[in-house]
């Protein structure tokens, strides 16, 4: 195939990659507007577009400040992709300031470097560089997100979006290594390379628009999580994803509630998800539908910080140990250290456990009336 018919078939696939992903977006915003990850993802839908339409072979240059614009919101999707994967998949991911900050400062950088305004082509190879080092730095950081929390996840849908957005993102850097640190930045000509990239990406985007159509809305799609796993959605009923019972055993859901509450469990150093599998007599699988499902848990650690929180309001409302340290009680609930345990109680109670034991000492608070998140938002 001669390079007209090479370029025209590069031009069809990108021009279908930037519809669907403005179908995504729009999707995204309809349905889940309310909810940060979906936000980001149709953020990251819309950079994904203008990435394909800037580094399009026939996109003029030098660009005009419109070409310029999409170039900066393309290149600063880099920091778009790290935060959606903090909020897909941290529960307590919460946006701050200096996020927005560092999206501003990807984009003027990409700004500065595509302008030539520095006139100085030192300054733009450095630039250029600190830029492929900030991208691969932050698809790193979204890959250790991905990997961290990935044990203690409930949550199938969401396991099985780990995996997509782990080998998405591996690619991403082995390709972005390869065009930023191999390549001259300034060779911009058209290739098979350009194909076979416009190829992968529609495919890619295809596959998250149908999933997105026909999955997103039970067990999470390719870009989102699904509805009934966002923060603070318990699951009263257990139900799998085509809205049919689920198998949650009775006698199970009983033998691990001993287990918590009778035999406190949650006490134990080191407790996983793994060896209490293996005590219940049940595989991991098996063991993370029925918290998930049976429980409304979406996070192994906070189903075990549920019990934990509980045993020291109790501790820190009773009378009798006044004198006893929040340390000493932190340490018998089964927390590590005193950190997480404030940070747990405080995002569990919006008080801290020295706030908590005064109100509850002046009577003014109790195990049984404070308000506990831990369950629901994990």
């Amino acid at each position: 195939m001669d390079r007209s018919g090479l370029m025209s078939i590069d031009l069809g696939l990108r021009g279908a990659v930037v519809a669907l992903c403005l179908l995504i977006a729009a999707l995204a915003l309809r349905d889940r507007r309310d909810s940060m990850a979906a936000q980001l993802g149709a953020a990251l839908a819309i950079g994904a577009a203008a990435s394909m339409i800037c580094s399009a072979p026939t996109f003029p240059r030098p660009f005009a400040w419109w070409g310029l614009l999409l170039l900066a919101v393309a290149s600063a999707n880099s920091v778009v992709f790290w935060l959606w994967a903090r909020a897909a998949f941290d529960d307590d991911f919460v946006p701050r300031p200096w996020h927005a900050a560092l999206w501003a400062v990807v984009a003027v950088a990409q700004w500065l470097e595509a302008s030539g305004i520095t006139r100085s082509a030192a300054l733009e190879l450095a630039i250029d560089r600190t830029l492929s080092f900030t991208f691969l730095g932050l698809a790193l950081l979204a890959v250790a997100q991905t990997l961290l929390t990935w044990r203690a996840d409930l949550v199938e849908g969401r396991r099985r979006l780990r995996l997509v957005v782990l080998i998405g993102a591996s690619a991403q850097i082995v390709l972005n290594s390869y065009l930023s640190f191999l390549q001259q930045p300034s060779i911009r000509t058209f290739s098979m390379a350009s194909v076979a990239n416009a190829l992968a990406l529609c495919v890619l985007v295809g596959l998250s628009a149908w999933n997105l159509l026909e999955a997103g809305t039970r067990d999470g799609s390719m870009l989102l999580p699904a509805k009934g796993d966002a923060p603070g959605g318990t699951h009263a009923v257990a139900s799998t994803d085509r809205g049919k019972p689920a198998a949650i055993e009775p006698a199970l859901l009983r033998r691990l509630e001993q287990l918590m509450t009778v035999e406190r469990a949650y006490r134990r150093e080191g407790l996983t998800i793994g060896s209490l599998s293996a005590e219940l007599g049940v595989p991991e699988y098996r063991l993370r539908q029925l918290i998930n499902e049976g429980l409304g848990h979406r996070n192994f650690n906070a189903f075990l910080n549920r019990y934990r929180i509980e045993e020291a309001k109790a501790a820190l409302a009773d009378p009798e140990q006044v004198e006893v340290p929040v340390l000493t009680i932190a340490l018998d609930a089964g927390f590590q250290s005193i950190g997480p345990f404030n940070r747990a109680f405080k995002a569990a109670t919006d008080l801290t456990p020295t706030e908590f034991r005064r109100l509850a000492m002046a009577g003014n608070a109790s195990p049984a009336n404070s308000r506990l998140k831990i369950g629901q938002s994990g």
